[in-house]
């Protein structure tokens, strides 16, 4: 199955608060003929767009090939939340591979989040970039986890967060299903389409060229890449894929062990006063579970509330009953409030979740697999690819350096293995396991 249809009409945003609320400016034209380039990016999500924009600003003639519009895919889509260091916490980080790499990476991750407000502030990108977000625990147990998390930051990394017992979170956060959480206002949230649309901009203003509409049918490659769609080919000297959940069978390395996989997200009605029962504060909040809730205010007094899990590529009939469910567990006054707008979107994971980053061949880079960590991640993922193809390659050879493994069973076996463990770990969300 193409992602790149399965559930979305071609050059077409899916209808949701996002695209309701951005300045989308007119279609780019699609790639016809023959076109020279120093680079190629396919995909013209934060990765490609950020990817082209440094590139560009170095002086490189760049061309970024997108089958549907800029910021179509999970860039457009996601929860607006931009993370500190990176998806797993720095416990795991140091077991798995010790503490110096942990500490590179955790030095990359807090690069990731500076370079997003810094790409906000210089290109003038109104995207309502907001300080703060919290995590929230079910349990006692996932409480004094995420507590120990913030200690240890504290002690090792002199990195601090808020520590919040049941009654703190609660004066933020009044719902009765959380005991406790930490609070972070160094991350924050973001308008993440207005995001994209952006750095878009800002790559154009730099000198590269995008083309919407143009799907990539084939790589063919050797000193020279050349990257073909239905209508034209790109000459270039390196090749950048960002495609993340889109890749299909571009490039089977990578296939390998990134998965896309499918979530929602829905906007209620504004909730005028009733926003201050939902949060009082202008922060976004995520909790413990495996199946992870997200959720924040928009700037018009929306709940937007991401959740609920799909095993199958395509979106379910029902998208805003799909979201309703987890919503209404955390927050039961919300059981008849309207919702205006539902999508779904496809990102990708890992098994470890942790991006891959790998260089394909000696002038082909690639990355991807954010799983969920993805604004400042996979804005980052693209400088640190321009980076090495100017020569300076130590962020995307650290990153690169993290172990990957691919997905067991095959194309055929993966998403049905994937199904049985989301359901397992779901069933223990529900139980408080």
């Amino acid at each position: 199955m193409n992602l790149l249809y399965a559930n979305d009409r071609t050059g077409a945003y899916p209808d949701s608060w996002y695209a309701a609320t951005a300045d989308i400016p007119g279609a780019r034209p699609p790639l016809r003929g023959a076109v020279q380039a120093d680079i190629c990016v396919i995909g013209a999500g934060y990765t490609g767009l950020s990817a082209a924009l440094h590139l560009a600003q170095a002086g490189h003639n760049v061309v970024v090939l997108e089958a549907h519009r800029a910021g179509f895919g999970a860039s457009g889509r996601n929860g607006g939340q931009l993370g500190w260091g990176q998806r797993v916490e720095q416990p795991y980080l140091e077991k798995m591979l010790g503490m110096g790499p942990a500490r590179d990476l955790w030095a990359l991750g807090q690069e990731a989040t500076a370079l997003v407000k810094s790409l906000v502030r210089d290109h003038d990108i109104d995207c309502y970039l907001r300080p703060g977000v919290a995590w929230a625990g079910e349990t006692a147990g996932e409480v004094r986890d995420l507590h120990a998390q913030a200690d240890h930051m504290a002690a090792h990394y002199d990195y601090h967060m808020d520590v919040l017992d049941a009654d703190a979170l609660n004066a933020i956060c009044p719902s009765p299903a959380y005991r406790g959480g930490i609070l972070n206002p160094d991350a924050g949230h973001l308008h993440p389409l207005r995001y994209a649309l952006g750095l878009a901009r800002a790559a154009e203003a730099a000198g590269a060229t995008l083309f919407e509409t143009s799907a990539v049918l084939g790589v063919d490659h050797g000193t020279t890449i050349r990257v073909r769609t239905d209508a034209g080919v790109v000459s270039a000297n390196h090749l950048i894929l960002a495609c993340n959940g889109y890749l299909g069978g571009l490039e089977p390395k990578v296939a390998r062990r990134v998965m896309p996989i499918n979530n929602f997200v829905a906007a209620t009605a504004p909730l005028g006063a009733d926003a201050a029962r939902v949060l009082s504060r202008d922060i976004a909040v995520a909790d413990s579970r495996f199946v992870v809730n997200y959720f924040r205010l928009s700037h018009d007094g929306r709940l937007l509330f991401g959740g609920g899990e799909s095993y199958g590529y395509r979106f379910p009939a029902d998208l805003a009953a799909k979201v309703r469910k987890p919503m209404v567990e955390v927050f039961p006054h919300l059981a008849d409030v309207p919702i205006d707008y539902a999508w779904g979107g496809t990102l990708a994971i890992t098994m470890k979740r942790l991006p891959f980053l790998s260089r394909i061949a000696p002038n082909v880079l690639s990355a991807s697999g954010y799983s969920g960590h993805g604004v400042g991640t996979a804005t980052h993922a693209g400088k640190l690819m321009a980076d090495a193809i100017d020569g300076q390659s130590r962020g995307f050879d650290t990153m690169a350096a993290i172990p990957s493994q691919p997905f067991p069973g095959g194309p055929g076996l993966r998403t049905p293995l994937l199904a049985l463990a989301m359901t397992w770990y779901s069933l223990r969300d529900r139980l408080g396991l």
